[in-house]
């Protein structure tokens, strides 16, 4: 299994972002994914650190698909992609209700169906090749001319049953949020890889992310996190992932307690089918400081 970096792309400045990403590859990590919020561009962050920080792995977790056409995505991930000497992974998703209709004040009628439309026009468009493309939700015409470029690795945030078969049908795998390792073991795995066997494509990225930190304080990390992100309980796919793991708020899902605990409870991911975990240290800047030491002493036992 492979392990990475987590990034919030809200809050801190850019050179900061950037550092962060050093920081992951100094420890051996493999890789440094950024989030997507309304803060900075994920993609233009993954450019930037590119330019400064050699050989790490790149990745977005995940860029909303329905405030950017296909065309225009197609052409920031391919920029991003020859910045960064071919090491974009690109993650996308539909994100939630609240925020594309609340913040966007777009539609978010059909996402699962959005999603396989998205895929089936944005991936023909990262190999370069015209597309004319008309769905129920979206229609495309066009080429993205990127000269010297691979189309990178896409991922989908996909939880449900539904969202996990076209992720195993027409995207290289799965990035999931608050999802523990019996629940990857039991649904994640074996739904995707069913799907990604069944349309003949390889087995499927499992990458999972993971609130962590190396603390003598466990309840006081999960108040923090309930504090701070607890709103997220209440998105629908959320809502579900938590009901079938017998949990009731996103706050339980976070791996705190010593090194020993910790380490026990990355190496169960491994043991569930995850291919990459992405580890969001929290918790106080010491504690944050000994998380991601643990991490890579980890990443180097691999």
């Amino acid at each position: 299994m492979k392990t990475g970096l987590y990034i919030h792309a809200a809050g801190p400045g850019l050179d900061a972002l950037v550092g962060r990403v050093r920081t992951a590859a100094e420890a051996g990590l493999d890789s440094a994914f950024f989030s997507q919020l309304t803060s900075w561009d994920a993609l233009t962050v993954v450019a930037l650190s590119a330019q400064q920080v050699p050989g790490i792995e790149l990745g977005t977790a995940i860029v909303q698909t329905y405030p950017r056409h296909p065309l225009a995505l197609a052409g920031q991930a391919l920029t991003a992609q020859a910045a960064s000497g071919n090491r974009l992974t690109l993650g996308v998703g539909p994100s939630h209700q609240q925020i594309i209709e609340g913040q966007f004040g777009l539609s978010y009628d059909r996402p699962a169906r959005h999603i396989r439309e998205y895929l089936s026009a944005l991936r023909p468009l990262l190999r370069g090749e015209h597309v004319e493309y008309r769905g129920e939700t979206l229609a495309v015409t066009g080429q993205v001319d990127a000269p010297g470029t691979e189309a990178p690795s896409v991922l989908v945030s996909a939880l449900g049953p539904v969202m996990l078969r076209v992720a195993g049908e027409l995207a290289d795998g799965t990035v999931t949020v608050w999802t523990g390792p019996e629940a990857i073991a039991d649904h994640i795995e074996p739904t995707i890889t069913r799907a990604a066997s069944q349309a003949g494509r390889p087995a499927p990225r499992i990458v999972a992310t993971a609130m962590v930190s190396v603390t003598a304080d466990p309840d006081a990390v999960r108040e923090q996190v309930a504090g701070q992100l607890g709103f997220a309980s209440q998105f629908s796919s959320y809502q579900t992932m938590l009901d079938r793991q017998g949990l009731s708020g996103v706050h339980e899902t976070v791996i705190a307690g010593d090194e020993a605990v910790v380490a026990r409870a990355i190496r169960r991911y491994a043991g569930a089918g995850t291919t990459e975990l992405l580890v969001s240290p929290v918790g106080t800047d010491a504690e944050q400081a000994r998380t991601l030491d643990l991490v890579a002493s980890l990443r180097d036992e691999a």
